[in-house]
């Protein structure tokens, strides 16, 4: 009973990427999130892939640029309020404040490590 207690349980998560055809780092994006899956003992089959092609459907997933990922229906870089849906590539800021298309490799590992714990 006491290894049981003792093991950190952990579940699949739901994980989505949401893209843009006109936003070329989306791949780069799938392979990160794969990456930080395995690393964590998941298998990244669980990614679900989520192209908005419409205003509307942009509209309809509150999608702000291209790539996005969620996980467990949270954006792991919460938008600001402000920001409108939009069919538009995405615009990150690294942890050294520089700007880049995709986010940080580190805050990918962590938000998946944070949605597999249970405590």
């Amino acid at each position: 009973m006491d290894s049981i207690m003792n093991k950190q349980l952990k579940f699949e998560p739901i994980v989505e990427l949401l893209w843009w055809s006109g936003c070329p780092s989306h791949e780069k994006a799938f392979e990160m999130l794969a990456a930080a899956l395995n690393d964590a003992g998941l298998d990244s089959s669980c990614i679900t892939r989520v192209q908005m092609v419409t205003m509307d459907e942009a509209k309809k997933s509150h999608f702000i640029g291209s790539p996005t990922i969620r996980i467990n229906g949270r954006d792991i870089v919460p938008p600001d309020p402000a920001d409108q849906p939009a069919l538009t590539c995405r615009l990150y800021f690294k942890a050294n404040g520089r700007p880049s298309p995709l986010p940080d490799q580190e805050r990918i590992n962590k938000a998946i490590l944070s949605a597999i714990k249970i405590n």
